[in-house]
């Protein structure tokens, strides 16, 4: 066991303490020993453990966070923290003392915890990929968030966050310029297992798969979508449902990489901006139960989209119960339509023109030749045209 590396007992029925012996190990880096049925709280021993780098434990029952937190911040070398479904109803400890130099991932998520974000995150300057979500964190959402440079991955669903959205957040380096290590150090296994919205389980075993992703879904937060979101060319999920915004800004069209864009179950007013047709990896789209009216836009991904993603509106079109009409209560066809119409329209003047044209020029060299017989034989002769 001295030249163990990976230890893997995730998902099994293990019950007890977590062994304290496991520092022993001096090579031991990667430690998964998530989904089980361990009690108590993380091992004093755990401070002297210098080569963890990758330590999930989460779904099981530890607690103490303030004590773990303080052990665990002794590792060095500790990169990636998976602490999810523990602590539960505790509160992320405020200590100022608490430090992680190297931390990466942070996953904290489902433990139902409280207070605020604390401020000893925001010297963790390395770090990529930070899930809190479903919790109960109240306050503002902390600015210095946007300070990080490689953060790509931020999930604060599902909490009581309040106020705006820290317009720091359209500056992440990370999701403007994104530069994707393939060097990057995993474990011998999943690195980390997601519940997405369709409650599948999606399955990660790089940080550098995971998509580049803000969800601040299901919070209380209000004011504006920032047009600045726009500048986030490396955003592949955005997720701003049930909380209160302001109206959809037509610069979120220079999110080029977009693949979900989630504004449901908000307060949005305005129309849908037809920039978003754009959007061609736009996959999953949804601005259902808004105050949103309009015209829905035709083309791009947003022919592929579902009724469901525009109800609870006042939209029109075809992904609406009604068709949209003009102030005279005619029916109002769609951009695209109009300029096929228009096309058609033009190419049906050139045709009539240049019938009467040929028409009138006809019939004049005809008069011509009644009138002029000699100098038109001659002119026919040399044009070698038969008389």
């Amino acid at each position: 066991m001295v030249s163990l590396a990976s230890l893997d007992l995730a998902t099994n029925r293990f019950t007890g303490t977590i062994p304290d012996n496991l520092p022993s190990c001096q090579h031991l880096n990667n430690i998964n020993i998530a989904r089980n049925n361990f009690t108590g709280e993380i091992p004093e021993s755990f401070k002297n453990f210098q080569s963890l780098s990758y330590f999930s434990l989460s779904n099981s029952s530890i607690s103490n966070l303030y004590s773990a937190l303080g052990i665990l911040q002794q590792c060095k070398n500790l990169t990636t923290l998976v602490l999810s479904l523990n602590f539960r109803d505790e509160e992320l400890p405020a200590n100022p003392t608490l430090y992680f130099e190297k931390l990466k991932i942070l996953v904290i998520a489902n433990c139902r915890l409280r207070g605020l974000v604390p401020q000893w995150l925001s010297a963790s300057k390395q770090l990529q990929l930070l899930d809190l979500s479903w919790n109960h964190f109240v306050g503002t959402i902390p600015p210095w968030l946007g300070d990080f440079w490689g953060l790509f991955y931020l999930d604060l669903s599902n909490n009581s966050f309040t106020g705006e959205i820290p317009k720091s957040l359209t500056r992440l380096p990370s999701l403007i310029d994104r530069q994707i290590s393939l060097e990057e150090p995993s474990p011998d296994f999943s690195f980390f297992i997601k519940s997405s919205v369709s409650a599948r389980k999606l399955q990660y075993n790089q940080v550098w798969i995971f998509p580049p992703t803000l969800d601040l879904s299901c919070n209380n937060l209000s004011g504006p979508i920032w047009p600045e979101f726009g500048n986030l060319r490396k955003l592949h999920v955005f997720v701003l449902r049930f909380n209160k915004t302001g109206s959809i800004p037509s610069s979120l069209a220079g999110m080029s990489s977009l693949e979900t864009l989630d504004l449901s179950h908000n307060k949005l007013s305005g129309t849908i901006p037809s920039s978003l047709v754009r959007l061609s990896f736009l996959s999953k789209f949804n601005v259902a139960n808004n105050q949103l009216h309009g015209m829905i836009p035709v083309g791009g991904q947003f022919l592929t989209f579902p009724n469901s993603s525009f109800e609870g509106n006042n939209l029109c079109g075809d992904h609406a119960t009604s068709p949209c009409a003009s102030s005279e209560g005619l029916p109002i066809k769609p951009p695209e339509y109009q300029q096929a119409t228009d096309f058609v329209n033009e190419m049906l003047i050139g045709m009539a023109t240049g019938m009467a044209f040929g028409f009138v020029f006809g019939a004049s060299l005809f008069q011509a030749t009644l009138r002029y017989p000699g100098p038109m034989k001659k002119l026919w002769s040399r044009l070698k045209l038969p008389t």
